[in-house]
């Protein structure tokens, strides 16, 4: 994964930048399918070195920690600067691309659940659509089936309250992606502003 990360270098599209739309993205934020490490972090080009230690425990349990959006910024600026008091500059680096990895694949995971979301919020559009279709028949009709005409009347009800209930949460689910670019950002500021004294 690490190698795939330093391969994302030679991508310089900023993180906002607008794509195509996609059908499947019920965001209002333009959908960035794929984060480069270039986009978040202007510190030396990590080497071979720095890669073989990003895959160290130690630096895996640290890059998890601090990726993870529970854990305050100011206390992975404190466990950065802790650990930059025994490290040099790639291990540092390599602490960095570990991290980005962690909130990489966290974020992937968010843009897949988003679509899904979405994916469900269409299926759900077109059952109430059916319902509704079906309650006007029923209220046309000579013979009315009024079992059948409460029976969608509740489950319209349920589903109608179900789909707002989710579009009202779709602005927070929506944000997480944003949340983690901006937490990969800020991991590579503080890991940059080390740099020089672990050199």
């Amino acid at each position: 994964m690490i190698r795939a990360t330093l391969i994302a270098l030679v991508a310089t599209t900023p993180v906002w930048a607008a794509g195509p739309p996609d059908p499947d993205w019920p965001c209002v934020q333009r959908r960035q399918p794929h984060l480069s490490i270039a986009q978040v972090w202007a510190g030396p080009v990590p080497d071979d070195a720095a890669m073989a230690a990003a895959q160290a425990p130690d630096v895996q349990r640290l890059a998890q920690t601090i990726a993870l959006r529970r854990t305050p910024l100011d206390q992975a600026q404190a466990d950065l600067t802790a650990f930059a008091a025994n490290h040099d500059a790639g291990a540092l680096t390599a602490l960095f691309v570990a991290a980005f990895e962690h909130i990489n694949l966290a974020r992937d995971r968010v843009l897949e659940g988003i679509t899904r979301y979405a994916h469900k919020q269409e299926a759900l559009e077109a059952r109430i659509g059916t319902l509704r279709h079906e309650f006007a028949a029923l209220e046309a009709a000579d013979d009315k089936d009024f079992d059948r005409m409460d029976a969608i009347e509740t489950e319209l009800d349920w589903s109608t309250r179900i789909f707002q209930d989710r579009q009202q949460s779709l602005t927070y689910v929506c944000e997480t992606p944003v949340i983690l670019e901006q937490r990969a950002f800020a991991i590579g500021r503080m890991v940059e502003g080390l740099l020089p004294a672990a050199n």
